[in-house]
């Protein structure tokens, strides 16, 4: 799911149990990442978790900051979320794309080591490439609605410029 030059590159936690058995991004049926992408308006239409290869056709990308997949991205431990920002911080500087999407603002915050981030554009950069962090869509993330998630998704894809699809 990366490509070079991307407009914006998605990163989630880790890979939940489903998404490792079934080899796609977001994949667990609770999981609101792809319904979000299209409220938001990156998408024509919703896709199915299934259809991730269709991303790059719209400049859109997907990985993960940690590799290890697990039932809830609390089990990662600070040294596997500090690893992977420093193995994305590469994959950003070989890929280059104009934008950075860390979903799930607890994980960037300890990855990164910005105990005060908060949702929305970032002040720093990542390896050249603008930083946004967004809600985790997660089913197990109650504090967000799939309205308010598609909302947030939303001010990303007009902060890129892109059009609404």
């Amino acid at each position: 799911m990366l490509a070079p030059g991307l407009a914006v590159l998605f990163v989630g936690i880790n890979p939940g149990l489903w998404s490792a058995a079934t080899g796609w991004h977001f994949a667990r049926p609770g999981n609101r990442f792809w319904p979000a992408l299209h409220r938001g308006g990156f998408t024509p239409r919703l896709l199915h978790p299934s259809e991730q290869d269709e991303l790059p056709a719209l400049g859109l990308g997907i990985t993960n900051m940690a590799a290890r997949a697990s039932a809830r991205a609390d089990e990662l431990s600070t040294e596997e979320l500090l690893d992977g920002a420093a193995i994305l911080t590469d994959k950003v500087a070989r890929y280059r794309p104009r934008w950075v999407a860390v979903v799930g603002v607890t994980a960037y915050r300890i990855g990164f080591q910005r105990s005060k981030a908060t949702f929305g554009p970032q002040p720093e950069s990542l390896a050249g490439a603008r930083l946004w962090v967004l809600p985790n869509p997660s089913g197990l993330n109650a504090h967000f609605t799939p309205v308010t998630l598609g909302l947030a998704f939303g001010e990303l894809r007009e902060a890129t410029e892109l059009p609404a699809l």
